[in-house]
């Protein structure tokens, strides 16, 4: 099973006091199935509205070219005004990598966006940002200089053909900037002062920008200029972060606030520990920090494995109590409750498809196991039994990296007990993904067969639910055997103490593998493409063969540990 890719999409419409006109774009929007509008950001004063979306790829590009279509329609720019510079009904429209998706890749997808746009629409669509195909129109501002009214003029001109669409001016629409660039991420870091120039002080020590350089008094000096008269700037400590001081009368403190345009030159944690690091040099305190919207799973991630790392602690811990050390490291939660649930995107798109077995208790999960109801079966039980027995591996390395005495091997079992989650969470995953697996031949059986075409469509449908029936527990029979890696390592290297749970991890791991083998077995003897039938079954044979032998492997380890 491959991870699922998401990008998120971030269009700017030219209207943002019509609340009719805005719905009727975010009603397209959320007509794509895949798509997930997260927020509607209309502003009154810039008469523009500012919308978020997130995705698959394909769905997303459909959703923001409907939103194009739609915003041509209902938005006219003859009559736009407002304070923001536009160029466009729908102004710009930027693809965004989120999760399991390469920058090169959003790119091609813009493009595709961009193609689509414009042999359907007669609207003018530049490339801007990573997807820009002039060096000079990376820059989105230089695409929208003079804004929609010189658009007529601009157009006329072959330098300003654009990349797609006609080279000519559509009154109605103007023109649109699509593009691909970095997540932003709005992020303010809170200070134990009220004082706004020493937050700026701060603030200059972290942004990209820096300061002007100044003779002598580093404030009132004369300013240092370069050969052709410019200010020199002595650049600050990150890069592709703007940051300014600020004091907010609503919580009493002063905040440098910044946009990180770019998670991976800076990611959260090391903006958070510059803020940190000069405020503790000019005699102030880093409090607490806030997100301003989403944030991607991976930053509160690396944030959170960032922070336990500087403790020499185990970084193989659950997702979940990942995140708690990244929200208490960096204060997230000092002025209002940081909830992960609706500040991180990928938890917001779980809304929408929850894990029904795993969002229960032992005890229901247990209930619903023995109920009458035929799902979840032995492939939901074989998966979780599996995720049991690599937790159980998991364990005992972070026992071991916090064991008095190995202090110095605390890394090697971290590195143990993050395969381990690894393992464990894929694991996991299945135990629902197998019901929903099974679901989908009860749907299949149940279409129409009044017609041939129907038969036909309806056996096709079958084919294909009870070939992905037999994909998913082959998937867990190859995460269970995986498995066997941690828990010998843990058996034979792991402290010997915990030997026992090493010992039990095996058992649960082979027991997982086998289950899943009796799960592909009566599933693919129901296929009817026999070729790929017999390969599954092979290889799950193989698989099954190898668990067995491993098992014993193991438990001979783990007997003669117990046994001394």
């Amino acid at each position: 099973m491959t991870k699922k890719q998401l990008v998120e999409c971030v269009p700017n419409f030219s209207e943002g006091r019509d609340m009719a006109v805005i719905k009727q774009i975010t009603d397209v929007i959320e007509s794509v199935e895949g798509v997930k509008l997260l927020d509607v950001d209309p502003g009154r004063a810039t008469n523009r509205t500012v919308v978020t979306f997130v995705g698959e790829p394909e769905p997303v590009v459909r959703a923001a070219f409907l939103a194009i279509k739609k915003a041509s329609e209902v938005i006219d720019m003859r009559k736009h005004k407002g304070e923001h510079p536009r160029m466009g009904a729908t102004d710009v429209c930027p693809l965004i990598p989120i999760s399991n998706i390469s920058m090169e890749e959003v790119v091609e997808w813009a493009r595709k966006l961009g193609e689509m746009a414009g042999r359907e629409l007669e609207i003018p669509f530049y490339l801007y940002e990573f997807a820009a195909t002039k060096p000079e129109w990376k820059n989105l501002a230089t695409i929208r200089a003079g804004e929609y009214e010189a658009l007529p003029d601009k157009l006329a001109r072959p330098e300003w053909k654009p990349d797609f669409g006609p080279a000519r001016f559509n009154a109605k629409a103007g023109a649109t900037a699509i593009g691909a660039r970095d997540f932003l991420i709005a992020y303010n870091v809170n200070l134990n002062t009220t004082s706004v120039r020493r937050a700026n002080s701060v603030a200059f020590d972290v942004r990209e920008n820096g300061r002007v350089k100044r003779e002598g008094d580093p404030i009132t000096g004369p300013i240092v200029r370069d050969e052709k008269g410019e200010p020199v700037r002595v650049p600050g400590a990150c890069k592709a972060v703007k940051a300014i001081g600020w004091y907010i009368e609503e919580y009493g403190i002063a905040q440098i606030s910044m946009n990180l345009t770019n998670i991976r030159e800076t990611p959260l944690h090391i903006a958070f520990e510059a803020c940190r690091k000069s405020a503790l040099e000019r005699g102030m305190r880093a409090t607490g920090s806030e997100l301003v919207g989403l944030v991607p799973l991976e930053v509160m991630l690396d944030a959170g494995r960032y922070f336990l790392r500087q403790q020499e602690r185990s970084t193989g811990i659950s997702e979940e109590e990942v995140i708690k050390i990244a929200v208490k490291s960096l204060g997230l939660d000092e002025l209002t409750p940081f909830d992960p649930a609706k500040k991180i995107i990928e938890y917001r798109l779980q809304e929408d498809t929850p894990d029904r077995l795993l969002n229960m208790n032992l005890r229901s999960f247990a209930n619903e196991t023995a109920s009458e109801s035929i799902a979840p079966g032995g492939g939901s039980i074989a998966a979780y039994v599996g995720a049991l027995g690599v937790s159980l591996g998991a364990m005992v390395a972070n026992l071991s990296a916090h064991r008095r005495g190995w202090d110095d091997r605390w890394e090697e079992f971290s590195n143990w007990a993050e395969k381990g989650q690894e393992l464990k969470d894929a694991l996991l995953k299945l135990v629902d993904e197998d019901t929903r697996a099974f679901n989908r031949i009860i749907e299949a059986v149940r279409l129409p067969k009044n017609t041939e075409a129907e038969k036909s469509t309806r056996a096709q449908a079958i084919e294909e639910a009870t070939q992905y029936a037999t994909e998913i527990p082959f998937r867990t029979m190859e995460l269970g055997l995986k498995s066997f890696e941690v828990i010998r390592a843990m058996a034979t290297e792991g402290n010997p103490n915990s030997a026992s749970d090493a010992g039990v991890g095996a058992l649960c791991a082979r027991a997982a593998v086998q289950g899943a083998y009796l799960n592909v077995r009566i599933n693919a003897s129901s296929l009817k493409s026999k070729n790929f039938a017999a390969e599954i079954t092979e290889k799950a044979s193989r698989i099954a063969a190898q668990a067995d032998l491993l098992e014993q492997e193991v438990l001979e380890i783990v007997r003669k540990k117990v046994d001394k």
